[in-house]
């Protein structure tokens, strides 16, 4: 099976387009990727578009009504916070089985305001009220809270996440906010959901975000292989069952699973991993997924923040861009989006943000239903 290579990908900035639409903010990416790989829409075998918030509005065919109906195949995707990732999986798969050897893959997302998650439309005993509750600030405050049950991990370390995060954003010119956020800034914000206060919760944002993907023998046809960036694993994962998750969402097993296959596939490990783009949908959760993905041992993850391990300049720098927690996170887009990241690393066009001599990238995003993509990518020139 033929190796498949990013030969394009960029992403709008993320902000609010309250005048603009979905489908209009898509197209934007869409042609910002392939601008980058120097292809057009005429180009494509086929485009895999994940959307989440218009998922059944066809919106994949919305975007081509824009950029160009050369009627090829069109997937729409949705899978909770990792659907961006998704789509982009289809791509690669679609490649990887010979079926095509240049597609695009979309993602693209127009948020409301306010929490995420909680009760509605659902059968059965309503665990809001009961149990806790099930919006997405409490559940990963849950987390949190048992992570520092188990090993002592304290209110300033989650805290000092989203210092790091919103320092890195400053250097990234297509993050939602840029801005410096000290650590008694943090702690003394508006508390959300005990231990996350509002600069320690992901925000709410427009964007959109895109990725050409090509076969190796269209890569090598078309002289592009200096800037691509071959993938070197994707995986999917979903929850297995277990009895706690009747009365409390896990949100460190199908990481966990997802990582494991991950690394065989690529046939590394994580210590060869240069830089990682994770799901940092709060500060919690980026301590959490330190362990998740096996950056150290479980209980160790205050110490990577303590001592700036993931910090820019560390050994293994998480969310350069800026992360949820301050690039925004606009679900159907953030998959592709943390790829468009990685990748720009990997070809040595970060500017201030770039991590030197960086040939390894991971990208994870996990979203709670569950579902979690976890991207390998390689520098190849």
């Amino acid at each position: 099976m033929s190796d498949v290579y990013i030969i394009g990908t960029d992403m709008i900035k993320f902000g609010r387009f309250p005048d603009r639409d979905v489908a209009d903010i898509g197209a934007e990416a869409a042609l910002l990727a392939l601008d980058d790989a120097g292809l057009s829409i005429q180009d494509m075998e086929a485009l895999y578009c994940g959307n989440l918030g218009q998922a059944g509005a066809m919106v994949g065919q919305r975007i081509l009504q824009i950029i160009g109906q050369t009627g090829v195949p069109v997937v729409n995707t949705a899978n909770a916070c990792a659907t961006g990732a998704t789509a982009f999986r289809e791509a690669w798969m679609s490649i990887k089985a010979g079926m095509n050897d240049l597609v695009l893959a979309v993602g693209v997302e127009q948020m409301g305001r306010g929490l995420l998650g909680g009760p509605g439309g659902k059968s059965g005993i309503p665990k809001e009220g009961l149990l806790g509750s099930g919006t997405m600030p409490a559940v990963f405050a849950e987390a949190g809270m048992e992570h520092t049950r188990k090993y002592g991990t304290t209110f300033e370390q989650f805290a000092k996440v989203s210092v790091k995060n919103h320092h890195h954003s400053t250097m990234n010119p297509k993050a939602m906010y840029q801005i410096e956020t000290p650590l008694e800034t943090v702690m003394n914000a508006e508390m959300i959901a005990f231990p996350n206060t509002k600069l320690m919760c992901s925000v709410n944002v427009d964007g959109s975000a895109a990725a050409v993907l090509a076969s190796e023998k269209k890569v090598k046809e078309l002289g592009l292989m200096k800037r691509a960036v071959r993938i070197r694993a994707s995986v999917l994962t979903s929850d297995p069952w277990q009895e706690r998750d009747l009365v409390m969402p896990d949100v460190n097993t199908c990481t966990r699973n997802a990582a494991k296959a991950a690394y065989e596939m690529a046939g590394v490990g994580p210590d060869d991993i240069d830089l990682i783009e994770l799901h940092d949908c709060f500060a919690t959760a980026e301590i959490l997924h330190y362990e998740n993905l096996g950056l150290c041992k479980d209980g160790d993850a205050g110490r990577l923040i303590d001592e700036g391990v993931t910090a820019l300049g560390g050994r293994v720098p998480v969310n350069c861009s800026g992360g949820l927690l301050s690039k925004g996170h606009p679900l159907g887009a953030t998959g592709i989006a943390n790829i468009y990241e990685v990748s720009t690393h990997l070809r040595g066009e970060a500017g201030a943000r770039q991590v030197p001599n960086a040939r390894l990238g991971l990208t994870h995003v996990i979203g709670l239903g569950s579902a979690c993509g976890i991207h390998i990518l390689e520098k190849v020139a």
